[in-house]
């Protein structure tokens, strides 16, 4: 594979006989095309990567196989591979949102988390203050990002807001809580 650039084919069959730096050439060909095509399917750059990393790793475990005498070429090929397995990721996540839906309606909305009683055994100190004091939406995102332990993008699903808003919210709520107990 010396001096001219290899084709996909040859690439291809080297890498099923185990040579890593055929699987470099071919990552390095064809992962950024990979990603500008996912990204127009999908808006979370960590499902993206996800699924651009999974193809690969398919393709070196070799539980995906090229049949170059079907005339299919390589981009064609890693295409399907990449968007099965972001069909996959995306029918997971919708099936955990609603699991998470349906569990979400069998807590008894009268009674407290674990995490309110907490909150309400601290009720005179600086922290709780200056808490009460925070707008409604400036609390529901620390709720949902320190105490849950949410990722932005999993408290902006929750919250049903931009993970934008949710950072910025975030970062107003730390503001406020500095000034009140400065």
């Amino acid at each position: 594979m010396e001096g001219q650039q290899p084709s996909d084919g040859e690439l291809l069959r080297a890498v099923e006989d185990g040579d890593s730096r055929a699987f470099e050439l071919l990552y390095r060909r064809y992962e950024p095309w990979l990603v500008a095509r996912f990204q127009y399917r999908c808006p979370d750059p960590g499902v993206v990567d996800d699924v651009v990393q999974e193809t690969f790793l398919a393709v070196w475990r070799g539980t995906a196989r090229y049949r170059e005498e079907q005339g299919a070429d390589a981009a064609r090929w890693l295409w399907r591979i990449g968007s099965r397995r972001l069909v996959d990721i995306q029918r997971g996540h919708g099936a955990r949102q609603r699991l998470t839906r349906a569990l979400g309606r069998f807590r008894h909305q009268e009674q407290p988390s674990a995490e309110d009683e907490v909150l309400h055994g601290i009720p005179h100190g600086e922290l709780a203050h200056a808490l009460e004091k925070l707008p409604a939406e400036l609390k529901a995102v620390l709720q949902a990002t320190v105490v849950d332990g949410l990722t932005t993008a999993e408290a902006a699903r929750v919250l049903r807001i931009p993970a934008g808003t949710v950072k910025t919210r975030a970062m107003r709520a730390r503001q406020r809580l500095r000034k009140e107990l400065a």
